[in-house]
């Protein structure tokens, strides 16, 4: 792996040898740069913090993908069959730190990209970033992370609210909420993991806000992964794979009406298009059926230090842990390209480029029921593709 500090001479390109930049050295953008390198692009990666896999680094403890490994591998480096089917938090770092040195990936650490504007010749595009850098990249890949910054609503009362709160990206483990009552909002995975987290954990009562009831899928049934079932329905259209999982689902998931989680309306696919994963079951199901986790309405507010609830109800729980998603937070450094759209994600992604925007890439801002680091395989190789098939075009001009 290159220098994580060098000086500013070396990261500057001179006009002649523009390398391919890459934004951000999660597994998004360490795909991208490999397949880049695979293809004899130069493609330089910029992480703003000292260390690749910075994201993963932050996700509490018990996470695994919910995706298998032989499927989660990305391009060039196969995940060691030690870390089991399910990979941990962990071991994903371990495997983005040897994919970055296996490969050799040239990587600038400590460099926060703030800003990318196309160059005033027209050939390529400038990135400003931190120490006052200015850098012309041939091309430009923005692989940030669809994890960006936290996401909390702006719930009124919040900022007077005296109680513990806080954001499920700064969830850790549940040894500090051991004998204590909490309230989790949003049942994601990330809400649902954590639920299930605490009540192990020993938290002495467990409630989960939720507002939309969400679609629970089993992580893995008699040895079939749900990701297989991701994979072969993904082509197909959204109906048939609405009614295919409607009639699946009553066979393989119970249905927890009863406890507060009734069946979604929508269909599973339907909703995947508008953004909304369905939860893996990694024991939310068996403990809502227990009454471990206790589901109760959709969070309205905070008031006299108690949480108001949708259905009028208040309660007053030691802490309050929001699990309510991320921004993707592409609004300073791309918005003003007009590449997002009203919800401030990548209008296209992949090989694709913007109308206008030649040269400028996106991975790892979709939420594919395939999987992500699956997706974001087949992406690096398209990107690389078509980087290599445009600087080639251009170089016989």
């Amino acid at each position: 792996m290159a220098d994580s500090r060098p000086s500013s001479a070396h990261l500057s390109a001179t006009p002649a040898d523009r390398p391919v930049y890459v934004i951000g050295a999660g597994p998004g953008g360490l795909a991208a740069a490999y397949a880049l390198r695979a293809r004899g692009v130069r493609a330089v990666v910029l992480e703003k913090s000292d260390r690749v896999g910075a994201s993963w680094r932050r996700h509490y403890d018990r996470l695994h993908l919910h995706t298998t490994r032989r499927l989660s591998a990305l391009p060039g480096l196969a995940m060691p069959r030690r870390f089991g089917r399910w990979v941990s938090r962990d071991n994903v770092v371990r495997y983005l730190e040897r994919y970055a040195e296996h490969h050799e990936l040239e990587i600038v650490t400590g460099v926060e990209v703030f800003r990318v504007e196309r160059a005033g010749d027209g050939a390529g595009w400038v990135l400003h970033a931190s120490g006052g850098r200015e850098l012309t990249g041939s091309a430009v890949v923005v692989a940030t992370g669809h994890n960006h910054t936290p996401r909390v609503p702006g719930w009124p009362g919040l900022d007077g609210y005296g109680g513990e709160f806080l954001h499920a990206g700064l969830y850790r483990d549940a040894r500090p909420y051991a004998g204590r009552d909490v309230l989790v909002v949003g049942i994601g995975n990330t809400g649902a993991e954590i639920a299930v987290d605490l009540v192990e954990g020993g938290a002495s009562r467990v409630r989960l806000a939720v507002r939309t009831a969400p679609h629970i899928v089993r992580r893995s049934t008699a040895g079939w992964a749900a990701q297989y079932t991701g994979v072969l329905v993904r082509r197909l259209p959204v109906p048939l794979v609405d009614r295919l999982a409607r009639v699946l689902g009553g066979f393989i998931t119970p249905d927890l009406s009863a406890h507060g989680l009734p069946r979604p309306d929508s269909g599973l696919y339907s909703r995947v298009r508008e953004g909304a994963i369905p939860v893996q079951d990694v024991g939310i199901v068996d403990a809502v059926r227990r009454g471990k986790v206790e589901i109760v309405a959709a969070v309205e507010g905070f008031e006299d230090g108690k949480v108001v609830l949708a259905d009028g109800g208040r309660v007053t729980p030691d802490a309050v842990i929001a699990a309510t998603g991320y921004e993707r937070a592409l609004d300073g450094l791309v918005g003003h390209l007009g590449v997002l759209d009203g919800r401030g994600r990548p209008v296209v992604h992949g090989p694709r480029t913007p109308d206008g925007a030649s040269g400028l890439y996106f991975t790892g801002f979709t939420n594919p029921i395939s999987g992500m680091f699956r997706e974001l395989a087949i992406d690096a190789e398209r990107i690389a593709r078509a980087v290599a098939r445009t600087l080639t075009a251009g170089a016989r001009r």
